[in-house]
């Protein structure tokens, strides 16, 4: 899908699929609250693992089923803005990716519907603010799973494996996260992993470029005020789909793990979508990456294994 200038519209918590209000908190709990919580952050090396499986209706599940002061729908935050991971088909207006299909099928487990979700379009920068203030279930953003963002939400186990790397124009001299980004202007999103890395190595590059959604960057790549962009390489491979006048540069140097987030007191909610992943590993995950993604990561195998905490 080629475009000339992609002129990304920023949503702001805005449901996709209104059902009612979002006020209130979401039911919290379910076993093991006390003594089953996420990799305490101060002892974090592998913010990957996560709490083992369950199949059932713990208080949070519950609370969702039934609840009467929003929508008794699964309400998750999305983006609605990286080709191939989470944005509206223009032809159909539907929303679909790969993490749209991730949301689906947890959907269909935990309500017994894939449709029966409401999606709020979440920024990159409000991602765990969302979470913690109840005004969304979970997250299924593309979000990497790190030691300091586990001290704020509760992570699922990894369900894609990726790293960051460079989005530069055709015909860029920048070869990659090296000395060639000495002087060049450097775009990335707010709250990101890429930002956080930048800010340890610059390289001698200029990174005061920042913005609240990832796909702004590419709109000031392809206007020129950036000379590349950091982003995960998974979400970029998207973006060179879109815009066949930019393309990936250099390798990932880093290697990082996406995660569904949801609220550190809903561990009955991350047991429920660590089963899901369990069944989504062995049949879907796939079909969706075929579907999605195959074409431009072409050097993914499969997902990540799960990694549990001992609890």
């Amino acid at each position: 899908m080629a475009v000339g200038c992609v002129l990304a519209v920023l949503f702001v918590l805005l449901p996709v699929r209104s059902g009612g209000p979002a006020d209130g908190s979401v039911g919290r709990g379910g076993p093991g609250i006390a003594d089953a919580t996420h990799t305490k952050a101060e002892k974090c090396e592998e913010p990957e693992r996560s709490l083992r499986p369950s199949a059932d209706d713990g208080e949070t599940v519950k609370d969702i089923k039934t609840r009467k002061d929003k929508p008794n729908k699964l309400i998750v935050g999305v983006d609605l803005n990286s080709f191939l991971w989470g944005f509206r088909n223009p032809s159909t207006g539907k929303l679909e990716g790969f993490d749209i299909d991730l949301v689906r099928a947890i959907a269909q487990d935990i309500m017994g519907d894939p449709d029966d979700v409401i999606f709020r379009a979440v920024p990159t920068n409000q991602r765990v603010p969302a979470i913690q203030s109840g005004q969304v279930d979970m997250i299924v953003r593309a979000m990497t799973i790190t030691c300091d963002r586990a001290k704020d939400v509760a992570f699922s186990t990894a369900y894609f494996r990726t790293g960051q790397q460079l989005l530069v124009p055709d015909g860029s001299k920048i070869t990659g996260y090296d000395g060639s980004l000495q002087g060049k202007k450097l775009c990335s999103a707010s709250g990101s992993t890429a930002l956080t890395e930048l800010k340890k190595e610059s390289h001698g590059a200029d990174i005061s470029t920042t913005v609240p959604n990832q796909l702004d960057c590419l709109v000031r790549l392809q206007l020129g005020e950036v000379d590349a962009v950091v982003t995960d390489s998974a979400l970029a491979a998207g973006q060179a789909a879109q815009d066949p006048t930019v393309s990936l540069k250099g390798e990932t140097f880093t290697e990082e793990y996406y995660g569904v987030a949801m609220h550190k007191e809903a561990t009955d909610l991350v047991r429920r979508v660590n089963q899901v992943l369990e069944d989504y590993r062995k049949n879907g995950w796939q079909t969706s990456y075929k579907k999605w993604l195959a074409d431009d990561l072409k050097d993914i195998d499969g997902p990540p294994p799960a990694k549990y905490v001992t609890d």
